[in-house]
């Protein structure tokens, strides 16, 4: 599903980013990414939703070489990619379900789509309840399965997962986990970046280890070691 092939992103002469960086992701997959600060884990997501382009190597997603889309032809790619980051990024003026069904309004889905879709995400993460509520009026924890329910608003074929428990008390922090492995045993490929130790450890899934731009590991049933 996911390819790199010998990719490097150099920013300037003092910052190698990645660097000849082989990686191939298989649909259904569940891997951690991991890493100290500045290894490179941003620059490997930026680069397959094509945000930004290698300095030399190949990027492909399933049928997209991703490096070589033109503009027009990049919301095709990402609407197969759901997203979901550590500080929630939703709209404090709309309720849980207008948050989610912005994402598909900007897209300029049919209101049957979006009265279907939106009621069924919510379900899936446990927020029917939820619904009306507005941002300030939820937990971490809520916030961040609104964001996953946005994320899957498009049935996306992966969800990448950006230090998704980073702003959360372990409970919660656990509580967002179960739920991505559930979102993974539906048949979604799960891409988690993660500092996590306690999380990466008790997975006991593939984990891929960045140091300096580089791969220094991947193991199929991994654990959290950087050095």
């Amino acid at each position: 599903m996911i390819s790199f092939q010998n990719v490097s992103k150099v920013y300037n002469s003092h910052s190698v980013a990645l660097e000849g960086v082989n990686l191939t992701i298989q649909p259904k997959e569940f891997i951690c990414i991991v890493g100290r600060n500045g290894a490179g884990k941003s620059t490997i997501i930026k680069l397959l939703i094509g945000e930004e382009k290698p300095t030399k190597g190949r990027v492909f997603f399933g049928p997209y070489e991703v490096n070589k889309l033109k503009p027009q032809e990049m919301p095709a790619l990402r609407r197969q990619i759901g997203i979901v980051f550590q500080d929630f990024r939703l709209l404090p003026t709309k309720t849980a379900q207008e948050n989610i069904a912005f994402a598909l309004e900007v897209e300029g889905r049919p209101q049957s789509e979006i009265d279907e879709f939106v009621p069924q995400v919510l379900d899936m993460v446990g927020l029917a309840h939820r619904a009306r509520n507005f941002p300030h009026e939820l937990s971490g924890g809520e916030k961040q399965r609104v964001a996953i329910a946005r994320a899957m608003i498009n049935r996306p074929a992966v969800v990448v997962a950006d230090e998704p428990t980073g702003n959360l008390d372990p409970i919660h922090a656990g509580d967002i986990v179960k739920l991505l492995l559930k979102i993974n045993e539906l048949g979604t490929t799960v891409i988690l970046v993660t500092h996590n130790r306690e999380i990466v450890n008790s997975l006991n899934r593939r984990v891929i280890s960045l140091d300096n731009g580089r791969i220094i590991r991947d193991e199929a049933n991994g654990k959290y070691v950087l050095a």
